[in-house]
């Protein structure tokens, strides 16, 4: 299948690691970079909703992002958060991201001011614009509170050939159906979440957005490539086996679960930003209960 931009099957959403002042850990940053890439990401998403964006500075951004360049060495792709419910502040972030060389941007739907489908439509087109990127649009009606519609993307896909891709966030099989019958062939759809990626792939989606391939991206990947090459048996057993720790990752708002996940595993340290809180002992308990059936031969090193 070829697409107009490949980010790949799996792009981590990476989380963002801290310290116990609550300021990036730029070590942690590499060691996990590596780990991510050694474990079947193909791209790394940065400074997303995942990775604590809306708390992050310009300049910790333009720190974090230096770093994971560096501990990359050019292994996998990297995408940066460009998105706002401010238009031009979206396109000064789009236009800073391309100044940085990275492979492209990840641009939400706005939100809190909820924009009717022309709204977006104009928010779109004036960040495609502005910048060469690859624009991947983000849509997650949970978060923005208004939903994208597949007629939407498909005027917008027709008309830019930078915007190559959607993250649809949103658990509606007939909107995928209908984004592959609107869109052009080479446009990209990936399944904001990791467990509707197998309902997806078998809509015509290309791959996922994840959170979950933080800590079983080789399994992920697996899952992926047996669906692709007509193993759908393989895959679906693969599905069900990693269903619950999916699940589990979003028993709190999300990076909580993954962070605490993670530095059971001795990755990071388990902090978040406020106004999120760090899970409690007994969610903690419920959490590695499930993780730790997939996580105990898993080398952060390795």
């Amino acid at each position: 299948m070829a697409i107009r931009f490949d980010a790949g099957e799996i792009i981590t959403a990476m989380i963002t690691p801290f310290d116990s002042k609550r300021e990036i850990d730029f070590n942690k940053a590499e060691t996990l970079t590596d780990y991510l890439i050694k474990n079947g990401t193909d791209t790394l998403l940065v400074a997303g909703t995942t990775g604590e964006g809306p708390t992050l500075t310009h300049e910790e951004e333009f720190e974090l992002l230096s770093t994971i360049k560096r501990a990359n060495r050019n292994r996998a792709k990297i995408i940066m958060n460009a998105g706002s419910n401010s238009t031009e502040t979206a396109i000064k972030s789009a236009k800073w991201a391309e100044k940085e060389e990275v492979d492209g941007i990840l641009s939400v739907v706005p939100y809190y001011n909820k924009p009717s489908q022309d709204g977006m439509i104009a928010h779109f087109s004036a960040v495609a614009e502005a910048t060469s990127l690859p624009v991947i649009i983000y849509n997650i009606p949970g978060r923005t509170g208004v939903n994208m519609q597949p007629k939407t993307v498909a005027k917008l896909a027709e008309k830019y050939e930078n915007i190559t891709g959607i993250k649809q966030s949103y658990a509606d099989m007939d909107a995928i159906t209908e984004l592959k019958l609107l869109c052009p062939d080479d446009f990209a759809i990936y399944s904001g979440d990791d467990s509707l990626t197998l309902p997806m792939l078998s809509l015509g989606a290309y791959g996922v957005v994840s959170v979950a391939s933080h800590i079983v991206g080789s399994d992920m990947k697996s899952m992926i490539r047996n669906y692709k090459t007509g193993d759908i048996k393989t895959a679906l057993n693969m599905h069900r086996k990693l269903y619950p720790i999916m699940k589990k990752l979003f028993m709190a708002p999300n990076p909580v679960p993954i962070k605490a996940a993670l530095a059971h595993l001795g990755i990071i340290e388990d902090y978040v930003r406020r106004p999120l809180v760090e899970l409690t002992a007994d969610e903690k308990e419920a959490l590695f209960e499930i993780t730790d059936k997939y996580t105990v031969s898993y080398n952060p090193m390795g």
